[in-house]
């Protein structure tokens, strides 16, 4: 039973104000308790709801809504899966592409009364364990959704990475970066980068080379079950780099540093647009046929 259900808004949205006093009246005339984080509360404008921080939201709320685009659902998605709880998320777009975020404005009070009613159609998206060891410190461990992210700093050079696979050497990548995505985040920078679309419902890890320096090194698909390594190669320079989580934290990657990524135990639950499905949502913001 949803009892608490929390609420996320982008930083600074205030063109989602009305629409949280109708979403707040909605909880209310239900005797259902609304959670804001400090965002939100900021856009209230007068309607109430508790204030927690975002990382509570994910241990306390029963369902979250998110009002924005598909960055502000990530952030709340992985923390989320840190709390290692099941709470589904509804995002309704606010941005211009969303392939998280993909209920509309007028779709948002049937998507939560599907919700609590415990009738909406929703998805299971597969989420990655990241395992970082950064020189002699403890190791540290992240879920995020969508990929995990090894490019240059700041000085505009290669950088050389080498990629293990179930602990088998595979190949050195001379690139600008190295992403390892998951399906769901296959249409994120992995599609930027020239990586393939991969359908959510498929048990796979992608590594895409991003603008790498030689043409053998294309992007791979391989089995959801495998655990993808990657550290600086042997003969790399000492040229800063960084690792980053989801495009939400990061972390400066140093020689000798590691970042192992596997497929994690846990999912996450995402409550579907009533009307459109996972294609149409490719058409729509690919503009798929359009002459």
């Amino acid at each position: 039973m949803i009892r608490r259900v929390g609420i996320v808004v982008k930083h600074g949205l205030t063109a989602a104000t009305p629409h949280l006093k109708t979403l707040i009246d909605w909880l209310a005339a239900r005797e259902i308790e609304a959670l804001a984080d400090d965002d939100t509360a900021a856009l209230l404008d007068g309607a109430v709801a508790r204030l927690v921080s975002r990382d509570e939201l994910a241990r306390t709320a029963d369902l979250i809504v998110v009002l924005g685009g598909d960055g502000t659902l990530l952030g709340v998605a992985d923390r989320i899966g840190e709390s290692n709880r099941r709470v589904p998320l509804i995002g309704v777009n606010f941005g211009r592409l969303g392939f998280l975020t993909e209920v509309t404005l007028p779709e948002m009070i049937p998507a939560l009364e599907s919700a609590v009613a415990g009738r909406a159609h929703v998805h299971d998206r597969s989420m990655l364990s990241a395992r970082t060891r950064l020189g002699h410190g403890p190791e540290q461990r992240h879920i995020v959704l969508n990929d995990v992210v090894v490019t240059k700093g700041s000085i505009s050079r290669l950088i050389y990475l080498a990629v293990y696979i179930d602990a088998v050497f595979v190949t050195n990548v001379k690139a600008d970066g190295l992403i390892i995505a998951s399906p769901t985040g296959s249409t994120a920078y992995n599609l930027a980068a020239g990586g393939p679309i991969v359908h959510p419902g498929v048990d796979a890890l992608l590594v895409t080379p991003i603008a790498p320096h030689t043409l053998g090194n294309r992007p791979i698909v391989i089995p959801g079950r495998c655990a993808v390594s990657i550290r600086a190669a042997e003969d790399a320079s000492r040229d800063p780099m960084y690792l980053t989580l989801d495009g939400q934290s990061g972390f400066e990657f140093r020689h000798g540093d590691e970042v192992a990524v596997t497929r994690a135990d846990r999912t996450l639950t995402l409550v579907a647009s009533p009307s459109r499905g996972y294609y149409d949502t490719l058409r729509e913001k690919l503009h798929w046929g359009e002459r």
